[in-house]
């Protein structure tokens, strides 16, 4: 028996390994054999291992002189012991003869003995080695389950990742269709608005022109008329129809008039080239853009978007020119002012600030709104996740943002605002490297 690494104790047969006496015989199994033979006239038999040490049975029983009688007992062939027998009667006898059988009985069952533990021991032997091998093939497929858990595992981030990345492209591409098709409709109503704008407008500087020398040409009726030469009873007649048609009114405040008009018209004309300018729509590809423009021309078409009463707080600083996208620039702007503007109703106040730290251009977008809670702040660019009511928003304006400005090289993370709020700030590289490109 021996102990193997993890302390399981083992039996290890080698073919061939001399084995003793007593290591394939018994004192229960000698003594019953040796009893029996004293009963039959042998009282002084014992047995002894092949160097003459008595194993069982008493040698001293038999009187010292007499003759020494003994029988081999084999093992497998070889000499393993002997059965010795002090006696006085002459060789031949009935002694020899009981003490040749119980040798050979002894050398049988040594031989049957050692048959069941050749056979024990192969039989241990290969269940040892079963079981071993079982262990090893279950290590090998807990670790083959665990390699396939993990890379299963790791299967369903990636395809997670690629779900996500997908999503994101999807958007894109959306929204640059929408940008492109926002592009075709501005460059449609600001063509089809500049032309009746232009002939209003040329009118209009037309009719004050003419209005000038209307209102010169009166004053000289007016005149000649107080000078003479026309019937007082004609000129009071006069008088009293330039009171009923209250020329007096009408003469100043038809300047004001057409100025007015006109700078409503210049007002729509300013809006039709921001509408177009907002969707670049004649620019392909990236161009130089002044970021302070862009948001300029953003705010310009989101009037209507402003809440009644708000204030727009403007805080820009000169920017370096970028090469970018001006068009998803614009819609990017569009976007967090418009979750600005949706912050809330009364009172808001919205501050859009452009500066430049280090080697980016930093712009930031506060309001003072409810802010934005610590615990949603790593989910609000995830695309359709919004914190708006059901019906209220889509939940893509933020990751429509997120995805244009990432794309450009860029970071944006929101913070609160001092006071209440929310803050969400843009940071961009003034040279990017062609890895950065926007797509």
């Amino acid at each position: 028996m021996i102990a193997d690494n993890e302390g399981r104790r083992r039996i290890i047969y080698c073919v061939g390994e001399e084995r003793s006496l007593r290591e394939v015989l018994s004192e229960a199994e000698v003594a019953p054999l040796l009893s029996a033979a004293a009963k039959a006239g042998l009282p002084g038999v014992h047995v002894a291992d092949g160097e003459g040490n008595v194993l069982w049975g008493a040698a001293g029983n038999a009187a010292a002189g007499k003759r020494t009688a003994a029988r081999t007992v084999r093992l497998e062939g070889e000499p393993a012991g002997k059965v010795i027998l002090r006696t006085g009667t002459p060789p031949g006898g009935t002694e020899d003869a009981l003490l040749s059988l119980i040798a050979d009985a002894l050398a049988t069952m040594a031989h049957n003995n050692l048959k069941r533990m050749l056979t024990t021991e192969m039989h241990t032997e290969v269940v040892n080695r079963s079981y071993e091998e079982l262990l090893e093939t279950n290590r090998k497929l807990s670790a083959s389950e665990q390699r396939y858990r993990e890379l299963a595992e790791s299967l369903e981030i990636k395809v997670r990742e690629r779900t996500q990345e997908l999503a994101r492209a999807m958007t894109r591409l959306v929204q640059q269709e929408k940008m492109a098709s926002v592009g075709q409709l501005a460059a449609g109503v600001a063509h089809e608005i500049n032309n009746p704008l232009a002939f209003v407008t040329s009118n209009i500087h037309t009719l004050k022109k003419y209005t000038s020398r209307f209102l010169d040409m009166l004053g000289r009726y007016e005149r000649v008329c107080e000078q003479g030469g026309v019937a007082q009873q004609d000129r009071d007649g006069l008088r009293k129809h330039r009171e009923a048609l209250r020329i007096d009114a009408i003469a100043p405040d038809a300047g004001d008039l057409i100025r007015q008009t006109l700078e409503g018209t210049e007002r729509v004309r300013k809006i039709v080239a921001d509408l177009k300018g907002f969707s670049h729509i004649d620019e392909e590809g990236e161009g130089p853009a002044d970021l302070n423009r862009e948001i300029e021309r953003t705010l310009s078409v989101m009037t209507q978007e402003i809440p009644p009463g708000a204030r727009i707080v403007r805080e820009f600083s000169p920017v370096p020119v970028i090469t970018c996208r001006p068009g998803l620039f614009c819609q990017m702007f569009l976007n967090l002012l418009r979750n600005a503007f949706q912050a809330r109703r009364e009172g808001l106040c919205v501050a859009i600030r452009t500066g430049v730290s280090e080697d980016r251009i930093r712009l930031s977008f506060a309001d003072n709104g409810p802010g934005i809670p610590p615990d949603r702040r790593a989910r609000i660019f995830e695309p359709f996740y919004t914190t708006r009511e059901v019906g209220k928003g889509k939940g893509m304006g933020l990751t429509v943002a997120y995805d244009i400005v990432t794309s450009h090289g860029g970071t944006i993370d929101v913070e609160d605002t001092p006071g209440g709020g929310a803050t969400f700030v843009v940071k961009l590289p003034i040279q990017r490297g062609c890895h950065d490109q926007v797509r």
